[in-house]
């Protein structure tokens, strides 16, 4: 008789599977996104970010401190009057901190989902057009 089949185990993923950037210092502002490996034209690099948006009215925000006002200013998608920001800005992915550019190397998708316009070489900084998304 022959012995049973092994069931065979599948790997566990490691934590940088599908990591395709990391944040660091930018030379365009403050923090900004950088491949740490080559990404192809037409790539999602932030695929598995799951962030859910909320909006909220820019009403709703008058009455907070600066301080606060400012999350939704320098994080926020400004739409029709709304902020489409995180349920909480605990919650920021990297995609949160792609940085303006006039000559993106980025676009903006369905969804605020994000895919490179072109080769994006390891070590370059992922720049968008924040005019094409945001108000």
């Amino acid at each position: 008789m022959s012995s049973p089949a092994r069931a065979r185990k599948r790997p566990t993923p490691t934590p940088h599977n599908g990591v395709y950037v990391r944040l660091g210092a930018s030379p365009l502002h403050g923090v900004g996104v950088f491949a740490i490996r080559a990404i192809g034209k037409g790539v999602n690099p932030f695929r598995h970010d799951n962030t859910t948006m909320v909006w909220v009215p820019v009403e709703k925000l008058r009455r907070l401190p600066a301080d606060i006002r400012k999350l939704y200013e320098d994080f926020g998608v400004l739409q029709r009057g709304r902020y489409g920001v995180p349920r909480s800005f605990n919650q920021l992915t990297p995609a949160w901190y792609l940085n303006n550019s006039s000559s993106p190397n980025m676009r903006c998708g369905k969804g605020y989902n994000f895919f490179a316009l072109r080769h994006i070489r390891a070590g370059e900084e992922l720049t968008i057009d924040y005019l094409t998304y945001s108000e």
